[in-house]
């Protein structure tokens, strides 16, 4: 039987109830990696009718998280970024997507974005999940079609993000 989205909603609403904390959100990094092994979670989810960079599959009424399908059909990328108040999990689908970490060597003043360095460059591949906390400033970028499965802390659609640029 396969692992169905209400299965994965349901687990990772019980992980965040016994720990909000960062570590309950790495236990939620393993239950995306479970639908990622599940074909038939995939096929579900990620069938060919699914064609939006980002499509929220399920929000959390309780706990305010969601579970989104993002379909990239070519190239895409993004630019640094973090992802405000929230947190995020990337699970990877389909396709490989490089992602890039920064860290922060001038926090945001004013208007003033904050200033950002590169700290290292890995790839995600199908299967593989990887957790990012609040502030944990990221840039993925996909050279093909690929396809992801993410976990929001919150909808992002309704947080503010943090004004953040290279150094360089």
């Amino acid at each position: 039987m396969s692992y169905t989205l209400q299965q994965l909603a349901a687990d990772i609403r019980a992980a965040l109830e016994r720990d909000a904390s960062s570590e309950g959100r790495r236990e939620v990094c393993r239950f995306v990696e479970k639908a990622l092994r599940d074909e038939g979670f995939v096929a579900e989810n990620f069938g060919p009718d699914r064609s939006k960079p980002r499509e929220v599959l399920y929000e959390d009424a309780k706990l305010g998280f969601c579970i989104c399908a993002h379909v990239y059909n070519g190239p895409a990328s993004s630019a640094a970024h973090d992802h405000g108040p929230s947190w995020a999990i990337y699970g990877q689908v389909a396709g490989v997507t490089e992602m890039t970490d920064w860290k922060i060597v001038r926090p945001a003043k004013g208007d003033e974005p904050a200033l950002v360095e590169p700290v290292r460059t890995y790839e995600l591949k199908p299967g593989m999940a990887h957790f990012y906390d609040v502030g944990a400033v990221h840039s993925p970028k996909r050279v093909s079609a690929t396809k992801l499965l993410r976990i929001e802390g919150k909808n992002l659609d309704t947080v503010k993000r943090s004004s953040i640029r290279p150094a360089v």
